[in-house]
């Protein structure tokens, strides 16, 4: 091999003015560099470096290059992310925020440290959160080249694994985990290989590492070809002469220089061995032994004295052998001509496990046998009317494989999410599935101007009664509304109708079922929960994640990565956050003060968990959306993780349906207070979702507010005269539009919302005697009466945000805000909103004021008659001319002719400067 054992190492393309990597120097002048080069260690000083041999290279011939040494970095009290290009400050958002609790400032670097502490340990053992957020691709039952299937789950409470199912007759001793750490390591991983089985009359493969081609139906890369005679083409086409050099032995090169060195022949007292020469002169004598071929493909090297520390992340070769080197084609390609197709696989062996099969876990504890259903399988059928839970093997034929046809759009300005499950989407009384749901929703999302779906209820279940927060299996889709393949079709529909897809992910808790789902799953207590009162929810029956294990985290960093990897999500919604950042899981008095998310009952652990959640997502898919519901408004929600934030890209607002919902159901109209209104609306709106109501509302054992507000149940039947019907959805109306107006980017409707769903949400239960009547939407309203003008309206706002970015104008500049005239005005960018909340008295020539002086066009008004208004403003009143007469504070006003219980929407056109 010519030049320097470096040559097993791909080399990087020669930056200007970088030094190369170095290794320690042989012992004797004649020993090969191979044998007696050491691996360098980290930062350790040495005389001379690597670099470009000038004999290889005219652009070398100048001599060595040089860099100047690097300067010592002072420690400071922020410190550079790798890769980021972005300082670190644990309490960065505080300045921005205005906070100044020093508490709560040394709660935050805290919180730091221990985040570097458990990145430390992650990355020990996973290297980067790439790795650590990929436990899917070898966790779980996967099909391995070699003709057989592997296995891999953790439980390390148990003694003795294996796998049961319809393909061994559910035998606990024939498909088992091998002894020692060929099937088990120190960390509690277990590891079952499932061997196909050779048909009658067919022969063991001629070599053990032969592979097979599963994907194409067709015998792709199968020729035939001989090992033997791929060697030889491979030595003939492939490796420059003298580059191979074949052995008898692995120790054949050992041997020849522990013989040089100790044998009969070599030094036997320190006198014959002499004074050994320095490690420069020793590689000199070894470089003078070599040929310098010019015409060799492998890069040359060469060593040089630069007296710096070196880097072994640069090595630095010349143009001219790199360029050959990287002309090289792989000699990946030979191998792939050994690879047999799938028909031949088919022919020759009967796979170990089925597409389809049903399958369980079997652990041997201390405490006796369990069965379970595995950790990571992706499709479960869980326990239904009795019947066992376990798993379904899902290895489709490659014909039947979903394949997948849109790519992920890309929505500009703010988001406007339709929220809905699957199960209640149809309007029958059964549950609804996801090829239903393809086919008769997504089109009417898309038709009512909404840009992203979001979806609860998706991960695989036992209970339907709880909407499908209680996870019991965590990469599998709920089977209750179809396969993985018709989720996928879902997802992939919805991208093509120009749709995100969002999922309510459930980290915060967990199912206490033990046979279908995580607890007690190696018959231990703290496998992937805490014990004792802390591993358990206190009012919900639930399980608390131990998320200061390094185990655990891997298994949901995994987790969230899978589902954008398999499913092609395009964001989620961390569900209920409040339950796991505190130990009394949020259902304790919060008055607001800082000190409250800096105590003894804020879980730390938790908080670390979700930045590395954001941190992983952000930096492997740029594009994902993450959304944080918590009832607390923790500080620093949708902060960036670099200045001690939770890296969120928005936070959901909960107190505004329970604003909207205590006035409506405790205070009478007349009383309601412009200013509570607007201070809830606007508190904070930076990334702030906001929403009238979402499914908490209707499936909370409450009404939902059309329930309320419409009080539909005599409606439908005509006992109330038109005038309460338009009274009450011109109320439901102006709630929607000033909901929407205020909102910090994101928007949310829950299904059925946007045309006023009579009925509220309730699914089967005992309590019910397992009815379906309240558990499905009636879509037949859509063309009916007040039903029909509400949708067309909240259809129309979803319009004008989409054609104006309404939403997206930056922050609001409220003008008015009068209690005694329920009257509110503000602007947003070049937008004017007026509302009048009085429920009796109209408004002839009502005076709002506007910094910007023109002409400002009417866009938008709730009394319409296509809204199911009266439509008292004429078209001539839809273009307004401001006044010089100073109101609300600003230079110039309007004056605008304002309905009871009504909204106008202004844009202005034209600007007049004077």
């Amino acid at each position: 091999m010519a030049s320097c054992p470096l040559f097993l190492l791909a080399p990087q393309p020669p930056p200007p003015l970088v030094a190369a990597r170095h290794c320690r120097s042989p012992l004797a002048g004649s020993a090969h560099p191979l044998t007696s080069c050491r691996a360098p260690r980290l930062r350790r000083r040495q005389s001379f470096r690597c670099s470009s041999s000038p004999s290889s290279s005219s652009s070398s011939s100048s001599g060595p290059r040089e860099r100047s040494p690097r300067p010592r970095q002072r420690k400071q009290r922020t410190e550079q992310r790798p890769g980021s290009g972005s300082a670190v400050d644990p309490v960065g958002f505080l300045v921005k925020t205005g906070v100044s609790d020093r508490a709560f400032a040394q709660f935050l670097r805290d919180r730091h440290k221990a985040l570097k502490g458990r990145r430390w340990e992650l990355y020990s053992r996973f290297i980067d959160l790439k790795e650590g957020s990929s436990g899917y691709e070898l966790l779980g039952m996967h099909r391995h080249r070699q003709h057989r299937v592997d296995f891999m789950d953790w439980a390390p409470g148990a003694r003795y694994c294996s796998l049961i199912g319809d393909f061994n007759q559910w035998s606990a001793t024939e498909n088992c985990a091998r002894e020692g750490h060929l099937g088990h390591d120190d960390f509690g991983y277990w590891f079952v290989i499932l061997e196909d089985k050779l048909r009658e009359g067919q022969e063991p493969d001629e070599y053990f590492f032969q592979e097979y081609n599963y994907v194409d139906d067709y015998d792709k890369g199968d020729n035939g070809v001989d090992a033997k005679d791929l060697i030889r083409r491979m030595n003939e086409e492939y490796w420059e002469p003298g580059e191979v050099t074949s052995r008898k032995s692995r120790w054949e090169t050992v041997a020849k220089l522990y013989e040089q060195m100790f044998g009969p022949n070599g030094p036997q007292t320190e006198e014959e061995l002499g004074e050994i020469p320095d490690a420069e002169t020793r590689y000199k004598n070894w470089k003078a032994t070599q040929k310098d071929e010019s015409s060799s493909s492998s890069p040359s090297y060469d060593i040089i004295d630069t007296g710096q520390e070196f880097d072994i992340f640069n090595v630095v070769t010349d143009r001219a052998s790199f360029e050959k080197f990287q002309a090289k084609a792989t000699p990946l390609a030979y191998w792939v001509e050994m690879r047999k197709g799938r028909k031949a696989w088919i022919e020759k062996y009967v796979p170990a496990i089925s597409h389809k099969d049903k399958y369980r876990i079997y652990f041997n504890t201390p405490d006796g046998a369990l069965e379970r259903v595995p950790a990571w399988a992706t499709y479960v059928l869980p326990d239904t009317e009795g019947m066992q839970s376990y798993a379904v093997h899902w290895e489709p034929p490659p014909e039947e494989i979903y394949k997948w046809r849109f790519g992920r759009p890309k929505v500009k300005g703010s988001l406007r999410i339709y929220e809905c499950h699957v199960g209640i989407s149809g309007s029958e009384q059964k549950i609804s599935s996801f090829q239903e749901f393809t086919s008769n929703v997504l089109p009417h999302i898309k038709n009512a101007g909404y840009n992203a779906v979001q979806i609860i209820g998706v991960l695989e279940h036992k209970d339907y009664s709880s909407v499908g927060y209680k996870v019991t299996n965590y990469f599998a889709v709920s089977s209750r509304f179809g396969t993985p393949d018709d989720f996928k079709k879902l997802v992939d529909e919805a991208h093509g109708l120009g749709l995100l897809v969002l999922i309510d992910i459930v980290h915060s808790y967990a199912s206490a079922d033990e046979m279908v789902g995580l607890s007690l799953f190696d018959g231990s207590n703290d496998c992937y929960f805490h014990s004792g009162k802390r591993g358990h929810h206190k009012y919900w029956g639930t399980r608390m994640f131990k998320y200061d294990d390094v185990d655990v985290l891997h298994f949901l960093l995994s987790n969230l990565s899978w589902w954008v990897t398999e499913y092609k999500i395009d964001g989620f919604q961390f569900h209920s956050l409040s339950s796991m950042l505190y130990t009394h899981n949020g259902f304790s008095t919060f008055t607001g003060a800082i000190e409250e998310y800096c105590n003894q009952y804020v879980d730390k652990d938790a908080l670390i968990y979700l930045i590395l959640a954001n941190e992983m997502l952000h930096e492997l898919h740029p594009d994902i959306i993450t959304i944080a519901e918590d009832a607390t408004y923790y500080p620093g929600l949708c902060e960036p993780t670099t200045q001690g934030g939770l890296g969120f890209d928005y936070w959901a607002n909960l107190s505004i349906p329970e604003m909207w919902l205590w006035h409506l159901e405790n205070v009478p109209e007349r009383e309601w207070s412009m200013n509570k209104i607007m201070k809830v609306l606007i508190s904070s709106n930076h990334h702030m979702l906001s929403y009238v109501e979402n499914h908490n509302q209707s499936i909370s054992g409450r009404k939902s507010f059309a329930e309320i507000i419409l009080n539909t149940g005599m409606c439908s039947s005509g006992s109330v005269d038109d005038d309460l019907i338009f009274k009450a959805s011109s109320l439901l109306k102006i709630i929607k539009l000033i909901t929407f107006t205020t909102s910090g980017g994101a928007y949310l409707n829950f299904m059925g919302n946007e045309f006023a769903h009579p009925k509220r949400v309730e699914f089967p239960m005992s309590s019910n005697e397992y009815s379906f009547h309240l558990a499905c939407r009636q879509w037949e309203l859509l063309d009916k009466g007040v039903h029909k003008h509400i949708f067309n309206f909240d259809k129309d706002i979803m319009s004008l945000d989409e054609n104006e970015r309404v939403t997206s104008r930056g922050s609001l500049n409220v003008h008015h805000c009068d209690d005694t005239n329920m009257v509110i005005s503000f602007t947003r960018g070049p937008f004017l909103f007026v509302f009048n909340f009085n429920p009796e008295v109209p408004y002839q020539l009502y005076r709002v004021g506007v910094d910007e002086a023109g002409e400002y066009q009417l866009i938008l008004n709730t009394d319409e008659t296509k809204y199911g208004g009266r439509g008292e403003l004429k078209s001539s009143q839809y273009m307004k001319k401001t006044s010089d007469r100073r109101a609300d504070g600003c230079r110039n006003s309007l004056e605008l002719a304002l309905a009871s219980r009504s909204a106008q929407v202004y844009k202005l056109v034209r600007i007049l400067r004077i």
